[in-house]
């Protein structure tokens, strides 16, 4: 069974939101809803700045607290590491969003449950990446088996010495690159 994870090359991502906007059209979101959050880092003295742009999202921790706090067993995680939402379960009880070190979820404002990034499941099963990486325009994003060591993912993670955003606060299976 694959483990699946993801990177993200900070260093190659101009901030065009495309893997926002086709997260949003493949999870049919509102305008206002997103499972991808934005940050920027600007570093240096002038004229020695940096600018760097730094998307977040459910980075599918194998030991994830939202997964441990939920009361009705809602969120959980499939064998092959997506941490996913029972939406017939969730009480909207808002316990996994305030768990979530990452701020990876959202209320779903047409049923008031929980919602999160879940790697485009549905294409995943079928043998495609999720929306977020084939939209890239800069190629950033690089998705894959975590436990093949022979996946392109796992070659990138050790060429370009990836990491996760927040250490080991938690075991993530999302790596960026920085």
């Amino acid at each position: 069974m694959a483990r699946y994870g993801m990177l993200l090359d900070t260093g190659k991502c101009v901030g065009c939101y495309a893997c926002r906007v086709a997260c949003q059209m493949q999870n049919e979101l509102p305008p206002g809803e997103s499972y991808i959050k934005f940050y920027e880092n600007e570093t240096g003295v002038f004229p020695n700045v940096n600018h760097e742009i730094v998307p977040v999202q459910c980075q599918h921790c194998e030991d994830a607290p939202c997964v441990s706090v939920c009361p009705t067993t809602a969120s959980y995680i499939r064998e092959d590491g997506i941490v996913m939402v029972d939406h017939f379960k969730c009480i909207g009880c808002k316990y996994c969003m305030e768990a979530c070190p990452y701020d990876a979820r959202e209320i779903h404002h047409a049923t008031g449950t929980i919602d999160k990034c879940v790697f485009c499941q549905s294409l995943v099963e079928q043998g495609e990446d999720p929306a977020c990486v084939t939209t890239c325009i800069a190629d950033a994003r690089v998705f894959g088996d975590l436990d093949d060591p022979n996946s392109h993912i796992n070659q990138v993670i050790a060429e370009q010495n990836a990491q996760h955003i927040a250490g080991d606060l938690t075991k993530s299976n999302f790596y960026y690159v920085r």
